[in-house]
């Protein structure tokens, strides 16, 4: 099957610093990916060069068959590529339906159209009874499901979840796990950092390690937590997924 995102080489500098050095992947149309690693390991410096905020200092990226290295945040998302942030970024003078409309008007023609199409979103990420709501009202963990809705509202075919299981309750994270479990079968593909390592590793069929800008392993999550050098680097002892 042709992959939906290619990684090759990619690299990029701040200065002496390499963020990420040399990382190669690829994801196929209909995967749910995990990306792992320690604070400073590169993940964020990823994201941003794959969703078009940063530019790469060498390699390439390569999204549904078609270079896109160095494209801009706008053009990503009209590609179709949809991410979210560790600190989310509301827009704290809306509603909470106006926020997701907002998104949602990047393919429907009307505003109508874009609160119907939010408030289906809004009732999957469980804020059905939040749509109303002034967005400095909402908790730490209902920020984080707004985020995955605006995220959602824009129809990627490629999310890039970023840490949204952090501040939510265990409930919260169940719920949360439940709905990225189901993207997939929605034609949606997700990357997805997270520290909650129970989530992403009962979660994830496949997951990746970044540790000083390198991808030091990409596999199954049985594998991941026997690894010597995942372990040393990220771990700090072998995991039970039981």
């Amino acid at each position: 099957m042709t992959a939906l995102l290619e990684v090759r080489q990619l690299t990029r500098t701040f200065g002496a610093l390499a963020a990420v050095a040399g990382v190669s992947f690829s994801v196929r149309q209909g995967e749910l990916v995990g990306l792992i690693g320690p604070n400073g390991a590169g993940k964020s410096t990823l994201y941003n060069l794959i969703a078009g905020a940063i530019a790469p200092t060498s390699g390439e990226i390569v999204f549904q068959d078609r270079p896109v290295a160095g494209w801009k945040p706008y053009q990503a998302a009209r590609a179709g590529v949809a991410r979210t942030f560790q600190i989310p970024k509301p827009y704290r003078h809306l509603s909470v339906l106006e926020n997701v409309a907002l998104s949602a008007m990047l393919h429907d023609r009307t505003v109508a159209a874009a609160c119907e199409s939010a408030q289906a979103i809004l009732t999957d990420v469980g804020l059905a009874d939040y749509v109303d709501a002034p967005v400095g009202n909402l908790t730490v963990g209902l920020l984080k499901r707004l985020e995955v809705a605006r995220a959602l509202a824009l129809r990627p075919s490629l999310v890039l979840f970023d840490e949204i299981m952090a501040g939510l309750t265990p409930s919260e994270v169940r719920g949360m796990t439940n709905l990225v479990a189901g993207l997939p079968a929605r034609g949606i593909t997700v990357i997805w950092v997270e520290h909650v390592l129970y989530a992403i590793m009962k979660t994830a069929p496949r997951i990746m390690v970044l540790h000083r800008g390198e991808l030091i392993a990409d596999a199954a999550p049985e594998v991941l937590v026997k690894d010597p050098a995942v372990i040393k680097a990220y771990l700090g002892e072998e995991m039970s997924l039981a």
